[in-house]
């Protein structure tokens, strides 16, 4: 299916079963989209975003088709780590607003059928936390042993060093406690002591106090790693599995319907811990296995990559669900690839050596795919129709780009692209005081690449996107069905079938920038006709012969398999 053939499609579009969806696994129909509060819109001219212009937004983001929003931390912080390093639990950052502010934003997204989800950052805080004050403070302190200390820093010695650009130990000097503290990220994040039962006290509090405001779920970061122990690589320990169950009991008991989501960059064989055998951790884990193999799929042509990591991942529980993505805040992950797939990863696509920090490539979608509509068109529809809920990264919608020249991550999270006036929309503050600089370059920059542009243009990625948005919400095979590949005989062709219940979706996706033909072995579905969902025109009917199906450069087919 083209991009101008969805274009035209003018079957009238519905918000269909997920608007007034309330089941308890109400996340595995959900369209989530992750907001950078700073970056999207600000509501009282100080160059910042804030919930103030958030909630005047939210119904751009109803009208994209989707039904949870996830923001990113929006705590009070110094922002060394972009929000990830809290200094207090219990406020909203100043620059984002009041506490007032944010509970009208989720009243009003309420109002809108749209839940929300914040990030609960539980395996470190900020050195500017007042726990850790007074941690370093006085030795006597409770708060003492909220953190991990030691006069040996080669303890956990078999412990990898994440952020291998910045850090050359887990472990800090402090000069005022006069030993040393343990962090996984960087060194101003002290990680808290999960082995202390009031650091898990104090945590349930944080959740019971935004959850009570009628937050719908968290994203709980860096999951992985609460726990040390000599002699591992202090990831994925037993005792971290513990915490996870107590989490998920406390939050279901007290609010039901609560999500809690994973994030766990691990192989499948530990990430799928995760969900917990008896489907008692996580009800949701990021996919990160998948998600580099998508890019590595579509630049080799070739299905493989995607194929293989999807038929080797575990089953996992029937209440959980996978999260699908293709870029977020951070930078395009590649931990969860061989050495050898790494190279060709940053020979393909991080060819200057600043687009690259950690094991990863800070890029946005489309810089990343060279502006290659067609391609990225293809990598929306493995998104929107392999196993999983589908995560949106805000600003990809309008094709926005990056600025790679800026510090750290800071080059994905620039201004959302509003207008093509002063600040792109964003603010109408004096551009020296913007937070970060508007992307202003000449193919991505906001004088062409914003909302008001693309969706006055019936043809723009934004209203391709919304439309395919709107069709996929129509069938729950794409949600909730279990996928079957097809193995035909090019492989440049990745075809599979999403089955729940009666719903048979069959989807065609061509990962070369050539057309290509593919045969199909459909003798099972001998009798049924190919409806084509975007156009309800009807294919010719399956036989006992293989099925011939012809695809344009980058094409796909969403077909609904109906009998006689």
């Amino acid at each position: 299916m083209s991009s101008s053939e969805i274009s035209t499609f003018t079957q009238e579009d519905g918000d269909g079963r997920i608007a007034t969806n309330r089941e308890p696994d109400w996340y595995k129909d959900a369209i989530f989209y992750e907001v950078y509060v700073r970056g999207f819109a600000d509501g009282n001219a100080d160059g910042i975003g804030d919930f103030i212009g958030l909630t005047e937004k939210l119904p751009y983001i109803k009208e994209l088709g989707v039904n949870c929003i996830w923001l990113l931390p929006m705590y009070p912080s110094p922002l060394r780590d972009d929000g990830y390093d809290i200094a207090d639990y219990y406020n909203i950052h100043p620059d984002m607003g009041t506490l007032g502010d944010f509970e009208e934003f989720l009243r009003q997204a309420h109002e809108l059928d749209i839940r929300v989800v914040v990030d609960l950052v539980v395996n470190h805080t900020s050195s500017e936390c007042e726990w850790f004050k007074a941690a370093r403070q006085d030795p006597n302190s409770p708060y003492r042993d909220y953190y991990v200390w030691s006069d040996d820093p080669t303890r956990y010695s078999d412990a990898r060093i994440i952020f291998l650009d910045t850090e050359t130990s887990n472990w800090t000097f402090d000069p005022v406690a006069g030993q040393h503290y343990w962090h996984r990220f960087f060194s101003h994040q002290p990680d808290l002591n999960f082995e202390n039962p009031k650091v898990h006290e104090e945590l349930l509090k944080v959740a019971d106090f935004w959850l009570e405001k009628g937050l719908d779920g968290f994203r709980v970061d860096a999951i992985p790693y609460l726990y040390e122990e000599e002699g591992t690589n202090c990831e994925n320990l037993p005792k971290t599995h513990e915490f996870c169950k107590k989490l998920r009991e406390h939050v279901d008991r007290k609010f039901p319907g609560t999500l809690l989501l994973a994030e766990a960059n691990q192989w499948p064989e530990d990430v799928v811990e995760y969900f917990g055998k008896e489907g008692d951790e996580f009800h949701m884990c990021f996919n990160f296995p998948l998600m580099p193999r998508m890019f590595m799929s579509v630049r080799r042509e070739d299905r493989k990559p995607v194929e293989d990591i999807i038929l080797n991942l575990p089953k996992i529980p029937p209440n959980a669900q996978w999260c699908q993505f293709l870029r977020n805040h951070d930078e395009l992950s590649l931990e969860m690839v061989t050495d050898e797939e790494r190279d060709y990863m940053y020979t393909e696509y991080a060819r200057d050596p600043r687009m690259k920090i950690n094991l990863g490539i800070r890029r946005r979608l489309f810089p990343l795919m060279e502006n290659n509509r067609r391609a990225i068109e293809i990598l929306h529809s493995l998104l929107l129709t392999l196993p999983g809920s589908p995560i949106l990264y805000y600003g990809d919608e309008i094709g926005m780009g990056d600025n790679i020249y800026l510090g750290d991550r800071n080059g994905v999270r620039t201004p959302m692209q509003w207008t093509g006036d002063r600040n792109a929309g964003f603010s109408r503050s004096d551009p020296s005081r913007l937070y970060c600089p508007v992307i202003a370059d000449p193919v991505y920059g906001f004088q062409g690449v914003n909302v008001e542009s693309a969706s006055r243009h019936e043809s723009s990625f934004l209203n391709w996107l919304k439309r395919l948005i709107r069709i996929r919400k129509r069938y729950i095979a794409f949600a909730r069905g279990e996928v079957h590949f097809l193995h035909p005989a090019n492989h440049r062709v990745i075809t599979y079938l999403c089955i729940h219940g009666d719903e048979i979706m069959l989807v065609i996706n061509n990962l070369s920038r050539f057309s290509q033909y593919v045969e199909i072995d459909m003798r099972d579905f001998a009798g049924y006709t190919p409806i084509d969902v975007f156009s309800s025109n009807p294919f010719p009917q399956i036989g006992e012969l293989p099925y011939l199906v012809t695809c344009g450069p980058h094409g796909f087919y969403w077909f609904k398999l109906e009998k006689g």
